[in-house]
Parts: structure tokens; sequence; C-alpha cells
């Protein structure tokens, strides 16, 4: 482990990644010791749990702010029909490294105890739909999109053509008429509430917020893993997939019982199926569609839980970076959009104050015409949202940065990636997979 270490360390320093070596060596072996001291840790002065790699990477100071959003987001118990457990994942769960966060993602195990799945299923698009009607608009929050049901054929909705077995997208006017409306073969076809329900799929519940901890806007999303639990006391995945816990931090230890409960229905292979899933992503994000900035965030969780400690410790560094910070300039980008296409929900002078954040963001990672490029654009698009322009004037804009970003972001994370002969290897031996 040390000569991995020092492997490691040279390539860092050669890219001029800080990454300080006793620290580096205290993660290591206390990802080795949580390895094989047990799956599941629990922060019990904080009141949250999780399994024992994400917990290393979690910091509790931003515990307050996510237990704030979930009183919008979060979905209650009602007991003894409806039980949940409410957790925060991808890169808000691991904010000891990711000093940039994007969005703040949510994920939320709701079980159901019913007669059958239809009653299961029928219990479910009440909640959501419930939930949605709810929070549809208030003070510093609005709702966004609701994902609900399986589209049972190919169709095209709003100029765009959707395939079957995608899920079903709704508008919060959507929600409250109860129906929504596509084209199939030309023709108009409607879909209502109840025929979404027949098939739930992916479900996921998306809001604009006004992050008043961090004086910003904010995308939160909501990823629900629905379960129905039958006379017999046998479960079923809703959506027909157990998820995993291996990337979630739970907000509640009260839900512990139910978290439990649903983890003993994994299959003994799930860590095996979870790494595969990454990979594949792996293999997405470095040869079919190159965003080596995903790619990253998804092999640093391969390697936690594969062994290959030395490498994550590596990965985990760059995270830190001032370049990464242009990662989230994307998903801010078309939270500010949304914002500003959503009328007087929320303040202009806090998205102008936004964008110049993300100004100063763009002259700390990039140098000459790099950064005079990215600046000015970003100058434009602060004009734009000031003086309240339609999307359809600023998306030239948006879209320069965005391109802008990607580009800067991707080839840090290429270069610093291949740097390592370790992972160099690894990403060779990704290539080489049939998808």
């Amino acid at each position: 482990m040390e000569q991995a270490i020092a492997k490691v360390l040279e390539s860092a320093a050669r890219l001029g990644v800080e990454l300080n070596e006793s620290e580096a060596s205290e993660w290591v072996a206390a990802m080795a010791t949580e390895a094989s001291g047990g799956d599941l840790g629990v922060d019990v002065n904080n009141g949250v749990y999780g399994h024992s790699v994400p917990m290393l990477d979690f910091q509790p100071t931003d515990l307050a702010r996510f237990r704030e959003m979930s009183k919008i987001v979060g979905f209650e118990d009602r007991p003894p029909r409806v039980l949940t457990a409410l957790s925060i994942s991808g890169s808000a769960a691991q904010s000891k490294i990711n000093a940039f966060p994007a969005d703040c993602d949510f994920f939320e195990r709701v079980h159901i105890k019913a007669d059958t799945r239809d009653d299961a299923c029928a219990i479910l698009a009440d909640l959501i739909r419930e939930k949605a009607l709810a929070t549809g608009s208030g003070p510093g929050y609005r709702l966004w999109e609701v994902k609900f049901g399986t589209h049972p054929v190919d169709a095209v909705k709003g100029g765009e053509p959707i395939k079957h077995g995608s899920s079903m997208s709704w508008t919060l006017d959507e929600v409250r008429a109860g129906e929504l409306e596509v084209t199939v073969d030309g023709a108009a076809r409607r879909y209502t509430w109840q025929d979404a329900a027949l098939q739930p799929g992916w479900c996921k519940l998306d809001w604009l917020i006004a992050d008043r901890t961090r004086g910003k806007l904010a995308n939160a999303s909501n990823v629900l893993d629905p379960t129905w639990e039958a006379p017999d006391g046998s479960i079923t995945p809703l959506d027909g997939f157990l998820d995993p816990y291996f990337q979630e931090v739970y907000l509640e230890a009260e839900s512990i019982p139910l978290f439990a409960r649903l983890v003993k229905e994994l299959s003994a292979d799930s860590v095996d199926d979870y790494v595969d899933t990454l990979e594949h992503e792996v293999w997405k994000y470095t040869v079919k569609e190159p965003n080596f900035g995903k790619a990253a965030r998804r092999m640093y969780n391969v390697f936690r839980m594969n062994g290959m400690y030395g490498e994550a410790a590596y990965i985990r560094e760059l995270f830190d970076e001032p370049v990464t910070a242009l990662y989230q300039v994307c998903a801010l980008i078309r939270t500010l959009d949304d914002a500003a296409s959503s009328g007087d929900v929320f303040d202009t002078g806090t998205m102008g104050s936004q964008v110049d954040g993300l100004i100063m963001e763009a002259i700390r990672a990039l140098d000459g015409p790099d950064e005079i490029e990215m600046v000015g654009h970003l100058l434009k698009l602060r004009e734009s949202l000031q003086a309240h322009e339609s999307h359809d004037a600023r998306s030239e804009e948006m879209s320069s940065i965005q391109a802008a970003a990607l580009g800067a972001v991707n080839a840090y994370f290429e270069r610093a990636l291949r740097s390592v002969p370790e992972i160099a290897a690894y990403l060779e031996d990704i290539a080489k997979r049939a998808p």
C-alpha cells in the first residue's frame, strides 16, 4: 500500500495537485479498516447513518441545510402503511471531497404495505401527486418536473422523440390536470395519472430552491425507490429494481429499522452489480460520450469498493482543484435559466450574485484567452438575467458557457487520470470492453 501511495504522490506532483501524504495514508488506512469492520456506519452525535464507505466522505457541517431542504423534498411516514427513509446521495453525500457540488441530490426509500401491487401503486401515485401539488410553488422554491410512469410505446412530446420504456415527464400543470398529451404515429394520445401508476418506473421530483444558507439557487431532486410489502411479508420493488446503498447518507436515525429490513432483500451480488453498473458508465463517459469529470466520479466509487484505495485517494484530491469548480457551471447555468423563466419566485439580485460567483471561479480556474472568453459569456448572461430576457435570447450564451466549461473540465480530468499508470491501465481495460 505504501508503494501505491508513493506512485500516486509522484503523479500528483507532476500535475501540481496538492496531495498531503499523511492525510492520504490516514484516509487509505481508514478505508481498509472500515472495509473489514462492517457495512453500516452510524454517526450517533448527528443522527445520520449509511454504508461505512460513504460515511468516511461525509461531514456534518451542511446537515442543517439538507434537513431544511428535506421539508420540501421529503415524504412523510404514514404508519403503518407507508414508511420512508430519506438520504442525501452522490456529491451531496461526499462533502469532504466535493468542494463544488452542482446539485442537491436526495434519495428516498418509500415502503408501502398493501394487499396487492395495484393497491401499492395507487398509494404511491397519491403520495407523489400530493407532494407535487403541496410543493408546487412557495417562498423560495418551485417544482420543476416530476418523473412518474413509463411510456408504453414510442411517442413525441413537445417536438422531442420519446422511446418506449422511458419515463413519463410531467409539468406541474400536467400533474394538476391529471393527464399529459403526446403524439403517437401522428395522432394525439392522452395518458392519465392513473395510467402512469400501472408502471411507475423511475420516480423522481425536481425543484428549484433558494438555498438561503449559501445565498444561491440550487436544483434539488429526490429519486424514489418504492417497494411493496405484501400481506405474506414478501417485498417487491415497484420500479423493478431494489437500489443498493453504497453512496447515500441517511438523515434520520429513526429510519434504521426500515433500512435494515430492505437491505436484507439485496442479493449477495449487490456489490458486484453496483461496480458493474458504474464501470459501464465509466466506459460510456470515456469512450462513447467523453466526459472525464463524470467518469472520475464513478471511478472514485469503483476504486473505493474494489480496494484500489491509493488510486481513490488520488481522485479524491482532484475534486478540490480550482478547475473542477467549472464542473458545476453547466448545472448552475441551467438552474439560473430555469429560475429566470419561472416568474417572480426568485430574486434577480440573487441570480446576478450567483453569476458573479461563477465569474470569480472562472478567473481562478482559467488563463489567457479561455478566461477572457468565459468571463465575457458570463457577463452577457448576467445582463440577460437582469433584463428579464427570454430563454431564447440567452440560449447562445448558455451553450457557449457550457461548452467551454465542459471542455476545460474534460481536458483536466483526462490528463490527470491518465497520468497515473494504474489508472491509465484501468481505462485501457475499460475501453476494450463491449458496451
